[in-house]
């Protein structure tokens, strides 16, 4: 079994060597008007990416808090509003922070 996978493995690459129309690699960059980057790509892009992955998880989170602080603020009263409040001020204070560093900024 072991033989036939190789063997069906080598000639599906002999037939792609075979039919393929140019085995030269790419010179030109399909970005950047075709030329070669100056950076990395995860160098330009994955700080922003970062930033809004843990904006929306923040988010998500606080979501999922919302349908237990409905039902605990009857129980619990006056604190769980002001807790509630002060995760949501620590969670735009983030927002914040991050604007002003300039994560949200994609140009």
């Amino acid at each position: 079994m072991a033989a036939l996978a190789v063997a069906a493995v080598a000639l599906l690459y002999r037939l792609h060597r075979g039919t393929a129309v140019a085995a030269d690699p790419l010179r030109a960059a399909p970005f950047l008007s075709g030329n070669l980057p100056q950076q990395h790509a995860m160098s330009r892009f994955h700080v922003r990416w970062y930033a809004l992955t843990m904006l929306f998880l923040a988010f998500d989170v606080e979501m999922l808090f919302m349908y237990p602080w409905a039902l605990v603020v009857p129980q619990v009263g006056v604190k769980a509003v002001v807790e509630m409040f002060a995760f949501l001020g620590v969670l735009m204070a983030g927002v914040v922070y991050a604007w002003r560093e300039g994560a949200l900024r994609w140009s």
